[in-house]
């Protein structure tokens, strides 16, 4: 087990995107590490390409502790209908990665980005019988360990939408865009829209846009 010298970074990716999964990444970052991965690029994700983050993140995974939880979309719509909260199922995941991590290191301190209501974290940690020192805050990506957190967790988000496009035969862009709206028409008009849960986070209201007749 490390040494507590440093601190946890939990972030996720995927979340605004209607399709691909939500993947939730916790990564411990000592001391020693901080300056040279800022020296290297380190920063929150959404400042970087994509290029840059899939570098970056095959780094911080070569020389970092981490943890990743992927909820497919399949999955993802499941545990959205049962919590019934995107809230709540962020803090599910999160907790999730955190408990993994724990079993790598020896860490009391974790910064995550503030959630709607702190509670549903600190409640899912206690849950788990963990008694770390939380911080949530705004803006976490700040920290060094949630900058590398994020790139972590969008370097997979990504790496898992493309799989999923290959897959599909179906290019299937980030965000939830017009043109989400025009590949979500074609991924039905390919494989129907009972298919459409296995690759897209049914709840947004995305898809009352792809399903209605053009």
């Amino acid at each position: 087990m490390s040494t507590p010298s440093g601190q946890i970074g939990i972030d996720e990716s995927g979340k605004g995107d209607y399709f691909g999964p939500l993947v939730i990444a916790s990564v411990y970052v000592n001391h020693e590490q901080e300056e040279s991965l800022r020296a290297a690029g380190v920063r929150d994700s959404k400042t970087l390409s994509d290029q840059k983050a899939a570098e970056l993140a095959a780094r911080i995974r070569g020389i970092c502790p981490h943890s990743l939880v992927v909820i497919g979309p399949e999955r993802y719509n499941s545990l959205h209908a049962s919590f019934k909260n995107l809230n709540r199922l962020l803090a599910w995941g999160h907790a999730r990665a955190l408990e993994n991590l724990l079993e790598k290191v020896s860490c009391d301190r974790v910064v995550a980005d503030q959630f709607g209501d702190e509670r549903f974290l600190a409640n899912a940690l206690m849950a788990k019988g963990r008694t770390v020192t939380l911080i949530q805050k705004p803006r976490a990506e700040e920290e060094i360990a949630v900058a590398t957190a994020s790139i972590v967790a969008r370097a997979e988000f990504l790496r898992r939408l493309q799989d999923l496009s290959t897959r599909y035969g179906v290019a299937l862009p980030k965000g939830a865009s017009d043109l989400v709206i025009t590949a979500g028409k074609e991924f039905v008009r390919r494989h129907g829209a009972e298919a459409l849960g296995q690759v897209a986070k049914l709840h947004f209201r995305t898809t009352a846009s792809v399903l209605a007749e053009t």
